[in-house]
């Protein structure tokens, strides 16, 4: 029996081996693999070569980008490199792409000048609601969209003074229904003045407040959308003229788009919102014309409009979405 005790030692140690081989993946599994740090949108269509997005979704994996140019909207996921066509420019009206957030299994997508909401089921990518502006020939820009806790809409508009809001119980629609309007701003402490207005919003967690970038003054409004009173948010003489908003508990993110740089302004804000702190600016290489962000896990998905190249008539580059760990409240960022 001795005489096959080496043999014996050697089918163990085999054994062994093979075991370790085949549960090393095992002790790997929980390791992240390395996500990209720049999403490039596939561009398809008439407007291949000017995709100029600006508003971003987000739900798990996946993130939504709309085109201003021609109304497509891209889907990408955080593994792969690259966003593509997951719904046709032009189609139901859909002409430009801008403000996007998807709750569940619905996106919903603001229309810039066309004066239209549109939602989309994820899964079928079939229009299960649309809203039209009441047609009173005043110039609309429906910019931006937040959705609060109880799954109720709110939806901004840069040219005519008005928060509209699509009630949780009515968010499908046979036809084309009329947005209401929530909130008109007249008379209150938000007056819109010449340009772009009120473009980013944000609701808090409890669903009690909305908070609002009025672009064209670089400053903050709260909303107590139970009794809709207006007040300017308190940033002790800092301004921050902010596109898109992210709001996380009280730490709000606003990108602030500075020429071809932009920043993502960390900002801390009281318990009721109404007063705040400005702690960080960060800026990244692969910024351009930043325009709005979306929360994932521990990064913000930053659109990159090129709007810049836009004005000046220069000739784009591919258009992308940067991934950048979610800045912290201390410190600044380079």
């Amino acid at each position: 029996m001795r005489a096959h005790r080496p043999v014996r030692a050697a089918l163990v140690a085999a054994t062994a081996l093979l075991l370790l081989g085949a549960t090393a993946p095992v002790a790997t599994a929980h390791d992240k693999p390395t996500l990209p740090t720049s999403y490039v949108l596939d561009p398809a269509g008439q407007a291949a070569a000017d995709v100029f997005p600006e508003g971003i979704a987000a739900h798990g994996d996946t993130f939504y980008v709309g085109s201003t140019t021609d109304g497509t909207v891209y889907r990408g996921d955080l593994r792969s490199p690259t966003a593509t066509p997951f719904l046709p420019g032009g189609a139901d009206g859909r002409t430009s792409a801008v403000g996007m957030k998807v709750d569940g299994r619905t996106l919903f997508v603001a229309g810039g000048g066309t004066g239209l909401v549109l939602a989309y089921d994820v899964r079928t990518r079939e229009l299960v609601g649309s809203w039209q502006v009441a047609p009173t020939g005043a110039p609309t820009f429906l910019n931006d969209i937040a959705i609060g806790p109880r799954g109720d809409v709110y939806v901004t508009d840069s040219l005519r003074p008005y928060l509209y809001r699509i009630d949780a119980r009515e968010r499908r629609t046979d036809g084309v229904e009329t947005l209401p309007v929530l909130v008109d701003f007249t008379g209150t402490a938000l007056q819109y003045t010449t340009g772009f207005n009120v473009n980013g919003i944000v609701v808090s967690r409890d669903g009690r407040y909305a908070v609002l970038a009025q672009s064209n003054t670089a400053t903050l409004f709260r909303v107590r959308l139970a009794d809709r009173s207006v007040s300017a948010v308190d940033l002790g003489g800092q301004t921050v003229a902010g596109d898109g908003l992210v709001l996380d508990g009280r730490t709000l993110y606003a990108v602030e788009r500075q020429g071809d740089v932009g920043y993502v302004v960390t900002i801390s804000l009281d318990r009721s919102l109404l007063r705040g702190t400005v702690v960080a600016r960060t800026t990244d290489a692969t910024f351009d014309d930043p325009t709005t962000a979306a929360l994932s896990g521990r990064s913000l998905l930053v659109v990159n409009s090129q709007f810049g190249e836009r004005a000046a008539g220069e000739a784009p580059g591919p258009f992308t979405v940067s991934r950048v760990p979610v800045p912290r409240a201390s410190g600044h960022g380079h």
